[in-house]
């Protein structure tokens, strides 16, 4: 208490308020008041809304997040971690009484280790920032965002992101060695660590790992990396059926090894939209397929590996495993057959509101799915839209809806419908977006009482006071 007492003396007669506080205590190039701080956009998912805080902290060290939280736990002051704003499901929202504090300002890259294939960063790190650093020293981190230009690393680990090459790589989980994170109440736990193998003790490391920022603020953490591949082999084909998508992925498995990085499903009506004016992309294809499949390859023989990929296609199309297909042969090829894949922006342009979902299942459930949820969204939107596709090699898609209106009781249908099929199939309402303030009433459908009490639990071990992140993730 003697700190805070101190800090009321230097204001004589009257109790000092917490900003008034943080700006003495930090300076205004950290602390950006409401009126600052609402030049902002609210998140780069809200992008009409500006910020509405108490306050925004921007601290540059650990310790500074440290005494940033000493002062908001004794204040019970409210925090919201912000990174680079990329999350959609409301995991970033603040409210006008809490504080946001953005990592921002810890973007170094303190170390890169090509012997130890380690990269030991700073939360404010933006993903294709470090990409490029470690691509000038031959390395590589293969966490690949469709918003790696604005997300910061803290972010990733925090919402546990996923991406486009975990078939290969995992996930943010997979990539993490060791996290320094301060808690709740100031303490700064430092589990900086290098190994792969350490066996001492709990693995505290993944009790932040997808917790969103309602456990600790991530301050700096050590990634593994790899050597960045020598080949890029990428192909657009399609197939006749669901089950020729699937035997195609465990033949591609089997065939391409390791070297498979990415295998993407696009149902026929999201290729037809993505390559239909006005979109930019005319189809490589044609339209009439009902799957179409995005792969690639990464390797470390660039002649070898081009010869096997080229192989393998001739091959599968005389099997008559796929329909046809397109290889994507220059950098605007290869940036063509992506933009079909990762331009969802034209979603929100062509229909107004679109419902954007994220789930998780076994693959082998995926075609029953997705039939399902369609007649049943049908079945009350006759004139529904709507569009499938994701990351099939490791059971995520991503759903766009749209049913013509947008009000609480639509929108809450829309869930049920889409949700509530996945706990028969132990599925997930979540594969890689996180839970936020969107999903938490759904939670019960993938986790169990046990679980979802176990995660209270923790919560109110590691943060009595409810302070960080308040209202996300778990279900009031």
């Amino acid at each position: 208490m003697l700190y805070f007492l101190q800090k009321r003396v230097n204001y004589p007669g009257r109790m000092s308020t917490i900003v008034e506080i943080l700006i003495q205590t930090f300076g205004k190039e950290c602390v950006r008041t409401r009126d600052e701080a609402s030049v902002r956009v609210a998140s780069n998912w809200r992008q009409t809304e500006h910020l509405n805080c108490l306050a925004l902290l921007r601290p540059k060290t650990t310790e500074e997040v440290s005494k940033i939280l000493r002062i908001c736990n004794e204040f019970n002051q409210p925090v919201v971690p912000h990174g680079g704003l990329t999350n959609v499901v409301g995991g970033v929202v603040t409210k006008p009484d809490e504080i946001a504090l953005s990592l921002e300002r810890m973007n170094g890259i303190e170390e890169i280790s090509v012997q130890n294939k380690t990269a030991t960063v700073q939360a404010g790190v933006i993903l294709q920032n470090l990409q490029t650093v470690l691509a000038e020293n031959g390395q590589h981190f293969p966490l690949d965002l469709g918003a790696k230009g604005s997300c910061m690393i803290g972010g990733n680990i925090a919402s546990n992101a996923g991406g486009l090459q975990a078939l290969r790589y995992g996930v943010m989980r997979n990539l993490v060695l060791g996290v320094e994170v301060v808690l709740a109440d100031g303490t700064i736990i430092s589990s900086l660590n290098k190994m792969v193998k350490n066996n001492a003790g709990y693995d505290l490391k993944q009790l932040f790992i997808g917790s969103e920022g309602t456990l600790g603020i991530i301050t700096r953490a050590v990634l593994k990396i790899d050597d960045l591949p020598k080949s890029k082999n990428t192909a657009f084909v399609a197939v006749e059926s669901f089950e020729k998508a699937n035997l195609l992925l465990q033949v591609a498995k089997k065939q391409l090894k390791n070297d498979l990085t990415t295998f993407e499903l696009l149902w026929q009506d999201y290729y037809r939209l993505m390559t239909s004016p006005p979109s930019p992309y005319s189809p490589p294809l044609p339209q009439t397929y009902p799957f179409y499949v995005l792969m690639e390859a990464l390797g470390q023989d660039a002649d070898k590996d081009k010869i096997l990929f080229d192989e393998l296609l001739e091959n599968w199309l005389q099997d008559g495993l796929i329909a046809d297909a397109v290889i994507a042969q220059s950098q605007q090829e290869l940036e063509k057959v992506w933009g079909i894949r990762e331009n969802v922006d034209l979603i929100f342009s062509v229909h107004s509101p679109v419902f954007l979902f994220d789930v998780s299942l076994a693959i082998s459930d995926m075609d029953d799915y997705i039939k399902k949820i369609r007649s049943d969204l049908q079945q009350v939107w006759p004139s529904l839209h709507f569009y499938a596709f994701g990351h099939m090699g490791d059971g995520n898609l991503h759903l766009f809806i749209n049913c013509g209106t947008n009000d609480e009781e639509t929108k809450h249908l829309v869930d049920a419908i889409v949700y509530q099929p996945l706990q028969q199939i132990s599925g997930s309402i979540t594969g890689e977006h996180g839970v936020g303030l969107e999903k938490k009433s759904w939670l019960y459908l993938t986790r169990t009482t046990e679980e979802i009490e176990l995660m209270k639990t923790l919560k109110k071990a590691l943060d009595p006071k409810g302070i960080l992140n308040p209202g996300k993730l778990l279900p009031d």
